[in-house]
């Protein structure tokens, strides 16, 4: 089973995708554009901040990227917002992970300070959380209504071959003579 097909497009927790990804891309958009408004020079280390993070136009023109990457996101909805806010907190997790080790080394060529790093980590499980959220969690039994919910065809498929076993199959207590015969104190501590 794929992880797409956990969870069906008009499900209601679609809103909160959405609102996710609307409320991390308009954050991220903002943070970017307030780094164009800057002027600041591309690949540029020398510490500028933005919003208390230090930044340049590198990393001012991706916050940008992903920000509207993740409103499109809120516009579709659906799986697709879902997919993309996971995809999208993994990589700020991912990049938070990196520029720790890159700090104060030439590798740093996004300025990321300890806070950017901070923010990534914050912003990556934000974006994360509102992307997995209702959508994995543990197996959920099929007799369970909201598995059900989610896989009608088989719900209803699986509904059908139960029904057909349980006429066939004859059961424990068909004949009065089969009933389980109670044991005894004694009995149960012999084994």
């Amino acid at each position: 089973m794929k992880l797409k097909d956990e969870l069906p497009v008009d499900h209601h927790l679609a809103r909160v995708y959405r609102v996710g990804s609307a409320l991390c891309g308009m954050i991220l958009l903002c943070f970017g554009c307030l780094g164009f408004a800057d002027f600041l020079s591309p690949f540029n280390t020398s510490g500028d901040k933005i919003a208390g993070m230090t930044t340049n136009s590198a990393l001012s023109a991706l916050s940008v990227v992903f920000g509207v990457a993740l409103l499109g996101g809120a516009v579709v909805g659906g799986n697709f917002a879902s997919s993309l806010n996971m995809t999208v907190g993994s990589l700020f997790l991912l990049s938070g992970f990196w520029h720790l080790f890159v700090l104060d080394r030439p590798a740093n060529f996004l300025d990321f300070g300890m806070t950017n790093v901070i923010f990534s980590f914050v912003m990556g499980l934000v974006i994360l959380t509102f992307g997995m959220y209702g959508r994995v969690s543990g197996r959920l039994p099929h007799d369970n209504p909201y598995w059900q919910r989610r896989h009608p065809e088989a719900a209803s498929g699986e509904a059908r071959d139960g029904h057909r076993a349980r006429e066939t199959e004859p059961t424990a207590f068909s004949e009065p003579s089969e009933a389980p015969v109670p044991r005894r104190i004694s009995d149960r501590r012999r084994r």
